[in-house]
């Protein structure tokens, strides 16, 4: 299996495909969501100290675990040890990690549904069709039927291609095209009145505001998720890394991608609060906490492009592709989790691999459709504040304390030969195995706060 394993054919596509499994709504929904109610500049600068501290040592853990096991997430976890207890104990941690891409991908498609709705309601605006815009717009289960079974084709239609022709080939093009959408964004929105307000509130920090310990929570947990620490994406793409690429400094091209795109989501989304505003919008109430943030996206943001007419309409379109994008580049890495288990397993061909895995997911989340109410933000919950704490949790004591530090240690100097040299190679395994537990059960605490 481990010779015929494909790997990324280039270190942009491997950054691009990382740095998409981890741009997500996360970024681009999450992240100003959380500076916006969380003092702007002041939570922006803890978030970036949070970014190193926390999810940067940890995404080295996670990407070394997978390019040493050259595997699905079961069974490289299960090589980081020869004792027979530690082997089921790491193949059961490797189902848990695989359970939380699976059970995201579930609810995630919903919302990447509507994504595609909306879209589609933007270009049905500007042609005039108003009947199929609302229906579009609209909430109702045939509407969300239709989003999330288009979203899931688009997903197995890329991850069927593989590593090279799948995921690799459709990173590089999607990522470049959401920065260039982005930059089109923000100089739009930036001509508008009240969009120099909204920047100044991002960019000058309150030093006051950050050493609150609600803000401090936020940003180290916002920046744990931004990464998808315990998502198992970063192990299943750390395995077709090759051995020659020095994986630090990959994971620090992962983590400024990433981090860059949140960032730059907080220059677009952060001025278009304050032009809505402007234009008659409330956003926050009365005790300073921001209204609707659950559903920024969804309404605040759409009223402010209906507010500037024609031109508006063009930009609904163009922050909706972005935001589709933004979903895809992540839900194509949630399939390639279990896709590679069944596939090295039971040595399956990639293509009707992926149909009917993701087929049986898109089952799920039909029945989450169908009883909206009651499951969606429960699975959300279950997935998000569970499973996904608890597998970084076990990714991180496992490579922290079960696997032997000559052999980690080795498995970065491969690309690397002076990583025991450097500082960050002597603080690494002491942090991973002391302090790295205690900030994944502080994010876990602050979560049932």
């Amino acid at each position: 299996m481990n010779g015929q394993r494909e790997n990324f054919g280039s270190r942009i596509g491997f950054v691009l495909a990382a740095a998409g499994a981890a741009v997500g709504l996360g970024n681009i929904w999450g992240f100003p969501t959380q500076a916006a109610s969380n003092g702007g500049g002041a939570f922006l600068l803890v978030y970036l100290f949070m970014i190193l501290v926390v999810a940067f040592p940890m995404l080295v853990v996670e990407m070394a675990i997978g390019r040493y096991g050259q595997a699905n997430p079961v069974d490289s976890m299960k090589s980081l040890t020869t004792n027979p207890l530690g082997k089921t104990v790491g193949g059961l941690v490797g189902w848990i990690g695989l359970s939380v891409p699976s059970l995201v991908l579930a609810f995630y498609s919903i919302v990447g549904g509507w994504l595609i709705c909306f879209l589609l309601g933007a270009i049905f605006d500007v042609v005039g069709m108003t009947a199929a815009s609302e229906w579009f717009k609209g909430f109702s289960v045939e509407r969300n039927l239709f989003g999330t079974i288009t979203f899931y084709v688009l997903t197995i239609l890329i991850v069927q291609g593989g590593v090279k022709q799948g995921i690799e080939k459709w990173s590089t093009r999607l990522m470049p095209a959401l920065f260039v959408l982005f930059g089109v964004l923000f100089i739009y929105i930036m001509t508008q009145q009240g969009a120099v307000e909204g920047l100044k509130h991002y960019l000058v920090p309150d030093f006051e505001k950050m050493f609150d310990r609600k803000l401090i929570l936020a940003a180290m947990g916002q920046g744990f998720f931004s990464l998808t620490i315990g998502g198992c994406s970063m192990l299943i793409y750390g395995s077709y890394l090759s051995k020659k690429e020095n994986l630090p400094k990959m994971a620090m091209s992962v983590t400024l991608v990433d981090t860059a795109v949140a960032f730059i989501a907080g220059l677009v989304v952060m001025p278009a609060m304050f032009v809505a505003m402007q234009k008659g919008v409330e956003i926050y109430a009365k005790d300073g906490s921001l209204l609707s943030s659950d559903t920024l996206v969804f309404t605040v943001l759409p009223l402010m492009f209906e507010s500037l007419g024609f031109l508006g309409q063009l930009f609904a379109i163009v922050f909706f592709l972005l935001l589709t994008i933004a979903a895809l580049t992540s839900s194509i890495s949630m399939l390639e989790c279990p896709v590679a288990l069944v596939s090295e397993r039971f040595e399956t061909k990639r293509t009707p691999t992926s149909w009917v895995l993701g087929g049986l997911i898109a089952a799920l989340s039909i029945v989450i459709v169908f009883n909206f109410g009651e499951l969606f933000g429960l699975v959300a919950m279950i997935a998000t504040q569970y499973l996904q704490p608890i597998a970084a949790l076990m990714f991180c004591l496992f490579g922290g304390w079960v696997w032997n530090r000559n052999a980690k240690m080795k498995e970065l100097e491969q690309g690397c030969p002076e990583f025991r040299q450097g500082l960050f190679g002597k603080v690494w395994p002491v942090y991973v195995k002391f302090v790295c537990p205690v900030l994944v059960v502080t994010v876990i605490w602050a979560s049932f706060g």
